[in-house]
């Protein structure tokens, strides 16, 4: 049977995928038994001025620290010969490299438990100089506690050691810590092993239990993957111990490493419960693209700054359609938010967008007040000469983060709220303060619409590119673009992303805008294109991302399944989900 690891669905770094080895499994899992039979490689470079490479040297078991149990190590038997090598390949940081292998053992992982820092630049080091599709294995680290942060983290394999020694030693283990066995006056838990009375349950049964409990949590992982809602359960889960809280917030510092990738789009609503939230590549992520990429193509107007509304997208609220008919489309309208920032108008539906929910207690942290402030100060110092006014329709609460960008930047702003933003006073204040304005057209609207997705999704000025002369039609929010009556693309409403046709596509390669390109052998992809097939891939690709298909005999238009590095990396797995080809 042959040996691999590929990847089916991602959730930023962690992963599910399918390792086989001497027998087949799902992962997020525990491979007590799965490596026992694959063997196992410690490779060391010497400096080899000539490239010889027979001073590559095998250091078997160098990778276990001292006092490692010798049926762990015996897991790890060496066979190997001078030709080919095993599935699992053990590494330290420093020797990580592709050795061949379909999973890679990071050694002395235990030695890390408990040290952020340095687990995290450990993980790091390894996951960029190993193979995108290989697994990485962890070993005598997971505890129910933890292996939902080391999953989320990009760990693929763990096993039962740590946990069923804790139990040796009187450690009750469970998703919230450990307590001793002698502690508890109750078992709080229903597995097999728990299934006794508290006198008769004894050590043994303790570290039963701990494997259960570690089972149970890695299923509830896989779960979440699936889902696209691993992070806002990691939130909650990693602050149960410090060294996790501390994991995942380090991990946050290395946006690039998450960032890369976390897909551009979800089904599954991103919940900011707290702060933690802010950091998140998908709310980074936005907040750096609104403010780098976008422009407001309705110019010479003011700029109406006016809460967001817990219904998504925010058009079909009551509160924002009474701004609307009060504004009249004399201004141009982007709300304020937690977690998001500011959000224009025009991308009222691009993820995260419409696909968020917040906690709601009526007061902002200070937290969320700095995040949001300074968004709307990188916006407004991009974009100040497009606007004649700058007017805050916003309730007291905001207005400590308008006032704090008002004292950055030296502007001003006409406040029109009086007790409530939706009372009549306020919405008489907010018609009288746009007094003097026509409104713009609906095609004017339409037009900047499908511009402003497209600087988000491409680049800054893509949307001048691509659509500096078309029509639009349909009805918001399933808009199509059309040139010369053919259509180029259309408004995917549910993320607020664009689909593009082959004339499309086309039409975007011959443009100036930055193009996301997918280079594969002579084929013609029918219905999708896997790794081994890819040639070569923009690095600024991401899950989800529209990008054009070329190769000597086709040429396609899809939407990407890995980022683009992956897909240059990897030998298995679908790279991109093709929606229209054609033979050259």
């Amino acid at each position: 049977m042959t040996d691999y690891f590929e990847v089916h669905a991602r959730d930023g770094p962690a992963r599910i995928g399918e390792l086989r080895l001497s027998e087949s499994l799902r992962t997020p899992a525990l491979v007590n038994s799965v490596l026992r039979d694959a063997g196992s490689l410690w490779r060391e470079e010497r400096e080899r001025p000539d490239g010889d490479e027979s001073e590559l040297t095998v250091l078997p078991h160098r990778a276990f620290p001292a006092g490692t149990d010798e049926r762990v190590k015996s897991s790890f038997q060496v066979e190997y010969d001078d030709v080919s090598f095993p599935s699992a390949a053990v590494v330290a940081p420093e020797t990580a490299a592709d050795y061949g292998a379909d999973a890679y053992v990071l050694s002395n992982a235990a030695g890390l438990r408990g040290y952020a820092e340095g687990f995290v630049d450990a993980l790091l080091t390894t996951k960029r100089n190993t193979p995108p599709d290989s697994a990485l294995y962890l070993s005598g680290v997971a505890t129910p506690a933890n292996v939902a942060t080391l999953a989320y983290a990009g760990v693929d394999l763990f096993d039962t050691d740590y946990a069923y020694v804790r139990g040796t030693e009187g450690f009750y283990l469970h998703t919230d810590g450990e307590q001793f066995l002698e502690d508890l006056d109750e078992l709080p838990c229903a597995c097999e092993a728990c299934r006794t009375t508290r006198e008769e349950f004894g050590r043994r049964d303790c570290a039963e239990h701990n494997v259960n409990a570690l089972r149970a949590e890695l299923a509830r992982v896989r779960q979440r993957i699936r889902d696209g809602r691993l992070r806002a359960y990691v939130e909650g889960a990693a602050r149960h111990e410090a060294w996790t809280t501390a994991t995942f917030r380090r991990l946050d510092d290395e946006y690039a490493y998450v960032e890369e990738q976390t897909p551009i789009l979800r089904r599954s609503e991103l919940l900011a419960a707290s702060e933690d939230t802010l950091r998140r590549a998908e709310i980074q992520r936005f907040a750096d693209r609104v403010t780098s990429r976008y422009r407001p193509r309705l110019t010479d107007r003011p700029l109406v700054l006016v809460p967001c509304s817990a219904r998504k997208p925010y058009s079909e609220s009551q509160s924002h359609q009474q701004f609307s008919r009060a504004v009249g489309y004399r201004g141009h309208v982007v709300s304020m938010t937690s977690p998001i920032g500011v959000v224009p108008d025009e991308l009222e539906l691009t993820y995260p967008a419409q696909h968020y929910d917040s906690v709601v207690t009526g007061n902002w942290t200070e937290g969320e007040d700095e995040f949001v402030a300074a968004v709307l100060e990188r916006y407004l110092d991009r974009n100040r000469d497009a606007y004649t006014d700058l007017v805050a329709h916003v309730p007291d609460d905001y207005r400590p983060i308008t006032e704090r960008v008002a004292d950055a930047l030296d502007v001003e702003f006409t406040y029109t709220v009086e007790d409530h933003p939706t009372t009549d006073a306020s919405l008489a204040n907010l018609d009288d303060a746009l007094s003097g304005y026509e409104s713009y057209s609906k095609r004017e609207r339409e037009h900047a619409t499908v511009r402003a997705v497209a600087d988000f999704l491409v680049g800054d000025g893509a949307g001048d590119e691509l659509f500096a002369d078309v029509a639009t039609g349909g009805r918001y929010p399933k808009l199509r673009v059309s040139h010369e009556d053919e259509q180029l693309a259309t408004l995917v409403a549910q993320y607020g992303t664009l689909s593009f046709t082959l004339a499309g596509a086309r039409h975007w390669v011959d443009s100036d805008a930055p193009t996301k390109r997918v280079d594969i052998d002579a084929f013609v992809p029918q219905g999708s294109v896997l790794a081994p097939g890819v040639t070569g891939a923009s690095e600024d690709i991401r899950v989800g991302d529209e990008v054009v298909v070329e190769g000597p005999k086709a040429f396609a238009v899809g939407r990407a399944e890995m980022s683009g590095p992956e897909m240059r990396e990897s030998t298995r797995g679908v790279a991109v989900q093709v929606r229209h080809a054609t033979e050259r």
